[in-house]
């Protein structure tokens, strides 16, 4: 079986810095690979993933020039890949937007991974294209979404790529974009009131600028709250595989939250306030804590007694790329084979009944 795996053309697969949708990407891509099944991945011609690569834009662009320049480089990226793509592979799968609408042009089965958080105007756009298998990276983003065609898979990670530390050091890491609804102001807030140091490391995108400016780089002075800039996988493993925990005090519903599985699987608790997909990535009283509030944040930080080789436990049995690329590897089986047809052709008479 050949899959296609389309990617957004800014960013390469696999991420050197930030890229959430280009790490799933690229782990995917290798867990096939794994399973026996060729894998072409679309993608910019930075890219070092190890299969076949195509490409139209041989250089990254992060962060994007502007909406526009962005959106037609998309679709011009998105419209090549899937021309290319359906003359000799299987399945299509597609991770951003602007590629489903191209999708009513080629015959050819399509997977479609929701990486964004949900807005109404997207989700009317989704509704056009009822034969699109949709696939939702939280039950949290799937109770939001009324596709026909709908699943969840949770996001998994290769955990080989992370160390445990059982041994901790004393200060908390926030590891993230830089950004209001992430948070950062709060965390240095628990910070302070528990009395640990906070390390903060992330990406300060251009439209959040002016939040990095007033309320987070008045706070950083070098040695109680320090900010580190973009972290790598070394300076992820380093960061969080010593961190006594990691904060996540979002401030909007997280569609998934993979930094968090990042830090369990270096045995690293975390400390969220809830929304989004939070409780369905944090056992409470095992791999961390759900708290309500800043205060109880600063509570926890004071009296944490997990164990690390528990945390890093629960990573390894819920949130493995193993799992995950089986899952995805089933469903393009069950399309291929005929069973995904067979579900569209009722979908479609459904519909033509309701027309009617």
């Amino acid at each position: 079986m050949r899959i296609a795996l389309v990617a957004p053309p800014f960013i390469p697969v696999p991420p050197k810095n930030y890229g959430g949708t280009e790490l799933f990407v690229g782990y995917l891509a290798m867990g096939l690979k794994k399973l026996g099944m060729e894998v072409v991945v679309y993608t910019n011609g930075e890219s070092t993933v190890d299969v076949e690569k195509r490409w139209l834009y041989p250089d990254s662009e992060w962060p994007i020039k502007g909406e526009i320049y962005a959106n037609l480089r998309e679709t011009n990226h998105s419209s090549w890949a899937i021309s290319d793509a359906a003359r000799d592979c299987d399945i299509i799968h597609l991770n951003s937007v602007s590629g489903l609408s191209h999708t009513r042009f080629v015959s050819a089965e399509f997977v479609y991974t929701i990486h964004h958080p949900h807005l109404d105007d997207l989700s009317d756009f989704y509704s056009y294209y009822r034969d699109v298998q949709f696939v939702t990276i939280s039950r949290f983003q799937q109770r939001q979404e009324k596709m026909p065609l709908l699943r969840t898979i949770h996001h998994g990670l290769d955990l080989s790529l992370y160390r445990l530390q059982p041994e901790k050091q004393e200060y908390l890491a926030f590891l993230g974009r830089i950004a209001p609804i992430k948070g950062t102001h709060l965390a240095i807030e628990v910070a302070k009131k528990s009395g640990l140091p906070l390390k903060i490391a992330g990406e300060v995108q251009p439209m959040y600028r002016d939040y990095f400016e007033t309320q987070v780089k008045p706070h950083i002075d070098g040695k109680f709250i320090e900010y580190l800039g973009e972290a790598d996988l070394k300076m992820k493993n380093e960061l969080l595989g010593k961190a006594r925990a990691l904060l996540f005090p979002i401030q909007w519903n997280e569609p998934f939250g993979l930094v968090m599985v990042e830090a369990m699987a270096c045995g690293t608790p975390v400390l969220a306030l809830p929304g989004g997909a939070v409780d369905e990535v944090v056992d409470d009283g095992v791999s961390g804590f759900i708290c309500h509030s800043v205060d109880e944040m600063v509570e926890r930080v004071r009296d944490l007694r997990l164990s690390g080789a528990g945390v890093r436990k629960y990573a390894e049995e819920f949130f493995s790329f193993d799992t995950m690329v089986k899952q995805y590897a089933a469903l393009y089986r069950e399309l291929a084979g005929g069973e995904g047809a067979a579900v569209k052709s009722e979908e479609l008479v459904q519909q033509h009944r309701a027309v009617a």
